[in-house]
């Protein structure tokens, strides 16, 4: 470590007022210097392992099973442990029943003679795999931890030796206990939810928990209890945070993907939107002769199987909201002409009475010219029917409860981009020139590039939710929630245009692409990386850029590991929409004490039957960085964190013992 400037009084004496409310806090030099020792401790213990998902896209299967083995780190472990003391069916049996106690309990104490022997055996095998994931925080962490009913209990065994000659007889007496008081089942259970969570200090998700997937929701409950996380917001997020702000643009948005995925389950079980009223509706302007053909949902990314009547109703469903969503965007468009998304509208651009669109001297025949609702002298205006539904669809988003406790947690433990332990996460992009220079862009009359641009944005985003005073600043922060979702200068979105009116209705791929910003092919230089590496005060040799967003496709040969090493894209198709795409079923990236690895998966079948057949994701890890010294606390973020702790304790020894401030009793 850096030696420290020498305390004086000067210092003592610019620092006073602090000192003051510091020592209340810690009134005694003991209190102070028992810190210290602590705090100094803490400092030449191992990194905790840090794990980074992005794209989840609602798969909460997948998601919850790679939490739960840490993206294989449980299962290296059991390894590490048990050797071939076991057998490998054994070490896998106990994998499993890490992952999902409660449930594989059921399954062994239904096939079990001896009940008591396998209590025996497990009880201590979880013991030392507990001892090893717990070795590398203090006693305080460890504790704070544990489940109350255990607390003692399991300190007792993780603190003491089952060969230890003066001890043996106590910790097999404490595991006997155990079993012979009935509370083994409950026991396990604990220890091996302990397990999965010391084995994980930390979770980074970056971007993209919404949309496409069926269980969106059930994955924000799973990260508003877990212990140490956060998100940078992906576009599909911040599509759902402007919903729940009230932007109707957005909440048509998201229920349009909900219907051309074939996914209602996030929107109605999840939040309680009523789709009712829309349903209805599209029923009766939908119903008779329009097929609906080209709205028909993707079901073979859908768990839910559809009977034909419902798969034709939620492609009346698709047809109706996207229509409305077209005249929704109109309406921003028009009263934000600074967003430069004219091009955008395209329902004025109809020959309705030939099937055509008319675009730039060019006719393009429609795949549907069915369009009731639409006014061919007036095409954006919504019917009195379509007002209708938007005024109940907003009432459903704004008023979910649910909904609002998720949003909460994304606004808790979310933003823009996070620099934490010499990386910079953020989800798509920071928009770039074409010579890898920051690109200014203009948001409300006032301009911004590159860490102040996502600054912005943040604040914006914030601002479009939680102020609820009608300003300005408010609409405009609104109406940019959805620019964020399309806009070619949008950070998380960053490319020419949302086609989504082309993919719909033409069969024109020229009208289709979507050009990406320059980011996207300058990040492959590691000069462009290390600028932005700059840019955002990120230092250091092992300084890396993490981000999701474009799925990288590994059957086509594509590498997630760019520029250099400089930039990780870990977007590899968590979400079984893109899997046909990449190959492969998403990277996951583990960044522990002993350095960085990155994991691919294969497809992930059930929970069901990771449970029956002992059955874990197959993945293969490769290792992007080795630290030939093992990374410790004071090596981290954190670790800075905390000499400036002990230094501004020591200031305070020094104020005690000198007079400058005195002890409380």
């Amino acid at each position: 470590m850096k030696s420290r400037t020498p305390i004086t009084p000067e210092n003592i004496a610019a620092d006073l007022r602090y000192l003051t409310l510091l020592s209340h806090s810690f009134p005694t030099i003991a209190d102070a210097s028992t810190e210290i020792i602590n705090l100094e401790a803490i400092l030449n213990l191992p990194k905790g392992t840090e794990h980074f998902l992005t794209d989840i896209h609602g798969e909460y299967e997948a998601f919850r099973h790679v939490l739960k083995n840490g993206s294989g780190a449980i299962k290296r472990k059991v390894n590490e442990i048990f050797g071939h003391t076991l057998r490998e069916s054994e070490k896998k049996e106990l994998c499993t029943l890490i992952y999902y106690p409660k449930e594989k309990l059921e399954r062994v104490k239904a096939a079990e003679n001896d009940i008591n022997d396998w209590y025996l055996i497990t009880l201590n095998q979880l013991v030392k795999v507990c001892q090893n994931v717990s070795s590398k925080y203090t006693r305080s962490k460890v504790r704070k931890a544990l489940p109350e009913e255990f607390s003692y209990i399991i300190q007792e065994l993780l603190h003491e030796s089952s060969v230890e000659p003066n001890k043996q007889a106590y910790f097999h007496v404490i595991i006997s206990t155990i079993i012979s008081t009935k509370r083994a089942d409950d026991f396990i259970i604990a220890m091996c939810n302990l397990i999965q969570r010391l084995t994980i200090d930390s979770l980074h998700i970056v971007g993209d928990i919404y949309d496409r997937g069926p269980g969106a929701h059930i994955i924000m409950d799973i990260l508003c209890n877990y212990h140490n996380f956060d998100i940078q917001w992906g576009n599909h997020d911040i599509l759902w945070m402007g919903a729940a702000a009230g932007n109707e643009a957005c909440m048509a948005n998201v229920i349009r993907m909900s219907m051309r995925y074939g996914n209602l389950g996030t929107l109605e079980d999840g939040y309680g939107i009523n789709l009712l009223p829309l349903a209805t509706f599209a029923m009766e302007t939908y119903g008779g002769d329009d097929p609906c053909t080209i709205f028909q949902p993707k079901l073979k990314y859908a768990d839910n199987k559809y009977d034909d009547k419902t798969i034709r109703l939620i492609s009346q469903m698709h047809k109706a909201i996207c229509i409305i969503q077209f005249k929704l965007e109109a309406q921003i468009i028009d009263r934000r002409p600074d967003f430069g998304m004219a091009d955008r509208k395209l329902l004025h651009r109809i020959d309705f009475e030939r099937g055509v669109l008319v675009l730039d001297g060019n006719e393009y025949p429609l795949r549907d010219a069915h369009f009731p609702t639409v006014d061919p002298s007036d095409p954006y205006a919504l019917t009195p029917e379509e007002q209708e539904i938007i005024r109940k669809l907003h009432h459903s988003f704004v008023r979910s409860e649910k909904l609002k406790k998720h949003m909460r947690c994304l606004f808790s433990y979310g933003g823009m981009y996070l620099v934490c332990n010499s990386n910079l996460l953020f989800h798509a992009s920071v928009p770039l020139n074409p010579d890898g220079s920051l690109k200014a862009v203009t948001l409300n009359g006032s301009t911004y590039k590159g860490k102040a641009l996502l600054d912005k944005v943040d604040q914006l985003i914030r601002t479009a939710y939680f102020d609820d005073d009608t300003t300005e600043e408010k609409n405009f922060a609104l109406d940019y929630m959805w620019y964020l979702w399309c806009g070619k200068d949008a950070p998380p979105f960053d490319k020419s245009k949302m086609s989504t009116f082309e993919r719909y209705f033409l069969d024109a791929p020229e009208l289709c692409t979507e050009t990406k910003g320059h980011y996207y092919t300058l990040r492959n230089e590691e000069t462009v990386c290390n600028a932005l590496l700059k840019e955002f005060g990120v230092t250091g040799p092992h300084s890396h850029i993490i981000n999701g967003h474009v799925p990288v496709k590994a059957i086509k040969g594509e590498q997630p590991l760019r520029a250099g090493g400089k930039l990780l894209v870990i977007d590899g198709g968590f979400s079984k929409a893109y899997q046909p795409e990449t190959g492969i079923a998403g990277y996951t990236l583990v960044y522990h004490s002993h350095g960085l690895e990155l994991v691919q998966h294969e497809p992930f079948e059930s929970a069901q039957q990771a449970i029956e057949e002992g059955r874990d994701i197959k993945s293969t890890a490769f290792v992007i960085e080795f630290n030939t010294q093992r990374m410790m606390v004071k090596d981290t973020d954190k670790g800075k964190e905390l000499v400036t702790q002990i230094r501004d304790l020591e200031k305070l020894l020094y104020a005690y013992r000198n007079g400058v401030i005195k002890e409380r009793k």
